[in-house]
């Protein structure tokens, strides 16, 4: 078994802002596992809203920690034994999942999707996210949306309401709302109010983490369903979360891969919470693992490909806002030929 990684710059087609942060760019480290000559190939996009950064991942993956890796079988295996020598950083677990379990479909010929007993055919249909922006952006935005059937718009802003209502002045297409832990409980309940008559889905994130006791009391009142993302990482968060919240937002980045992310899928569908599989700002690799285990759950958000211009790799495509699945062995990914020489060693 041999293990190398690359780094490279994602460029997003507009500075993407939400309540706490705003990006033109962001940093990802690709990890690449060998085997037999076959090379599985994982992602990993850190985010320091969890205290990870680009650098960290470097200095760990550049040290001693992975010249001599495991035994290759079996696959659950071989991913604990990684994860142990990724300390607490969730996106590099979540780098050597995607890679493992890409190398295992393709040396077992079979695509992931089959492996975690999902139908490729019954993926969803994935929203789009517009940003926090001035008015004048927004409305760019919405025009260059036509074609994806359902948008997510960032809220947490001293206009908020400005903001939905110059978008339901353009479309009445069904939007859902990240306020990313933007709202304190008294704004929460008043935006819910407000949004009910907006053809509003749901309401993502509108407290922060921390305030789950309120959380409940804003269940109690809202006439929208309401999403966990910062207060769900892994399944160890689930069972607290089931007063608080309708649902949770499932992203490989936050549970450290695919195989934790399964788990957080069977165990909510057991406590009757809804799911829907989200993702970081992320190239093709990343997203088109996580869309593997799409068809298993309500809803999507996983466009994190569409809202970069220099996605370096193919792999899922849009139909009308579909996810589409390659129907080639692991996760079917393919590097784009004139990125090659731009991924960096």
């Amino acid at each position: 078994m041999k293990f190398h990684y690359s780094t490279y710059r994602i460029k997003l087609r507009y500075p993407f802002t939400i309540a706490r942060s705003s990006h033109d760019y962001y940093d990802i480290i690709y990890v690449y596992l060998t085997e037999n000559g076959v090379t599985g190939i994982g992602e990993a996009a850190p985010s320091n809203r969890y205290g990870e950064s680009f650098e960290q991942i470097i200095e760990w993956v550049s040290g001693d920690r992975f010249k001599i890796l495991p035994e290759f079988e079996p696959l659950d295996s071989f991913i604990k034994k990684l994860h142990s020598r990724c300390s607490e950083i969730r996106s590099l677990k979540a780098a050597f999942d995607i890679a493992a379990h890409d190398l295992w479909g393709k040396l077992n010929d079979i695509s992931l999707c089959h492996h975690f007993h999902a139908n490729p055919d019954d993926t969803p249909i994935t929203s789009f996210t517009i940003g926090i922006d001035n008015l004048d952006v927004i409305k760019q935005k919405i025009v260059e949306a036509k074609p994806y059937p359902v948008l997510k718009v960032k809220l947490g802003t001293d206009y908020d309401q400005d903001i939905i209502t110059e978008i339901r002045n353009l479309t009445d297409k069904p939007i859902r709302v990240d306020a990313n832990e933007g709202w304190n409980l008294e704004q929460a309940q008043r935006m819910c109010d407000w949004l009910s008559k907006q053809n509003i889905e749901f309401v993502e994130q509108p407290l922060s983490a921390d305030q789950l006791e309120d959380m409940v009391v804003l269940k109690g009142s809202s006439p929208l369903k309401l999403l966990a993302d910062e207060s769900c990482l892994s399944s160890e968060d689930i069972p607290s979360l089931g007063e608080a919240f309708h649902g949770i937002n499932i992203k490989l980045m936050k549970s450290g891969g695919l195989r934790e992310a399964y788990k957080m899928i069977q165990l909510a569908k057991e406590s009757g919470l809804e799911i829907m599989l989200g993702c970081m700002i992320e190239s093709s690799v990343a997203v088109t693992a996580a869309t593997h285990l799409s068809p298993l759950v309500d809803y999507a958000d996983l466009d994190g490909n569409i809202l970069i211009e220099n996605d370096p790799f193919t792999g899922v495509t849009l139909k009308k806002g579909k996810l589409i699945l390659p129907n080639t062995p692991g996760l079917g990914v393919q590097i784009r030929e004139e990125s090659n020489e731009n991924i960096r060693d």
